[in-house]
């Protein structure tokens, strides 16, 4: 095979970093609980009942996971209920959002991209990877946005072989 003749991948070759936010779904499970459990009928809250149901709840089964709190009624919480819930949660959980599941991802979405050091995409030319085979919430491609764009020379969004300019300094 003459030289002319190999396939050369420039992609692989090209100065672009790909910053792929499905690096950093969680790996945790994603659970959810229903307020209304713990209610009496699912809609009234008795705060004796309440309380000791919280007690004799079987918490370990929210182990190092990810759990979206939501109540399938139309039940009226108090606040005071949520937190007392939530101390429970603490011991047991990653993370948790009194919200849907969606919610539950771009918090933690969220909290990672707070954590991530930008600097390493300074003057760089990044990929915002899009195409995920994970439910990553559009929020978090937004967040990631804001983050890279203080740092980045340019910005795409998609794979490099067809990426969609986005961003250049």
């Amino acid at each position: 095979m003459s030289k002319s003749d190999q396939i050369v991948n420039r992609v692989a070759q090209s100065a672009l970093v790909v910053f792929d936010l499905e690096d950093y779904y969680p790996d945790n499970p994603i659970l959810e609980l229903d307020f209304a459990d713990f209610l009496d009928q699912g809609f009234v809250l008795r705060e004796k009942e309440f309380r000791k149901a919280l007690e004799e709840f079987n918490w370990e089964v929210y182990n190092n996971s990810l759990v979206s709190i939501h109540c399938s009624t139309d039940a009226i919480i108090p606040i005071w209920a949520k937190a007392l819930l939530s101390s429970y949660l603490n011991a047991q959980c990653t993370h948790f959002i009194f919200g849907s599941k969606t919610a539950l991802i771009s918090s933690f979405y969220d909290n990672i991209l707070i954590g991530i050091n930008f600097e390493q995409y300074r003057d760089k030319a990044i990929i915002l990877k899009g195409c995920s085979k994970k439910e990553v919430p559009e929020s978090a491609y937004i967040h990631a946005m804001g983050k890279l764009q203080v740092v980045a020379k340019k910005i795409m969004y998609g794979e490099a072989c067809s990426a969609v300019p986005l961003y250049k300094r």
